[in-house]
């Protein structure tokens, strides 16, 4: 069986089992903000393998048990290490780097870009002091050296618009079709 298969029957099962749940504190549930964020990354042309990560890039948030007010009781869940490492085992580093990367990406930005800071929600500014807040000029270079950083960067502004309520994007069945295509083009450099 494809790898890309295996993928899509364990994305809509946990999706189906886990995405009806609150996005931390926003107005959009699990899989509504996948959705928009997948949506948001065909409408800007995004390759195959970086849709896939914009759907998939909380995925960790689906992996563990800790409640939806984790944040609000000091707990970062660590989500962007549990979703990558899960997602390698069915894609490669372009779908999965962006995805570990972009809560560094969102540090990133709150050090390079001085407003980005304010166009943050409030459960996401609650989360970056979680996550160790901007980065500070070390951090920004190593990041920037990083072969997927402008891919993470780019997942991370359709990870913030992708939290409006009622929008309604493409199912998950839609999104799914890129699965194979990555899995066709394995080494794809997700741009």
């Amino acid at each position: 069986m494809k790898t890309s298969h295996v993928a899509t029957a364990n994305v809509l099962e946990l999706f189906r089992q886990r995405g009806g749940s609150l996005y931390g504190g926003e107005a959009v549930t699990e899989q509504e903000h996948a959705l928009q964020a997948a949506w948001l990354a065909e409408q800007a042309g995004a390759p195959p393998a970086l849709i896939v990560a914009a759907l998939l890039h909380d995925i960790g948030h689906l992996l563990h048990n800790l409640p939806e007010d984790a944040p609000d009781h000091g707990i970062d869940d660590r989500h962007e290490h549990s979703g990558a490492s899960w997602l390698r085992r069915y894609f490669g580093p372009e779908v999965a780097e962006p995805v570990r990367l972009h809560v560094a990406a969102k540090r990133y930005l709150c050090a390079v870009e001085p407003r980005y800071l304010q166009q943050l929600s409030a459960p996401s500014q609650l989360s970056l002091r979680l996550q160790g807040g901007a980065m500070s000029p070390e951090e920004v270079h190593d990041f920037e050296r990083h072969p997927h950083a402008q891919a993470a960067v780019r997942l991370r502004h359709w990870d913030d618009a992708a939290k409006i309520a009622g929008l309604e994007t493409p199912l998950l069945e839609h999104f799914a079709r890129y699965f194979t295509q990555v899995d066709e083009n394995r080494g794809e450099p997700a741009t």
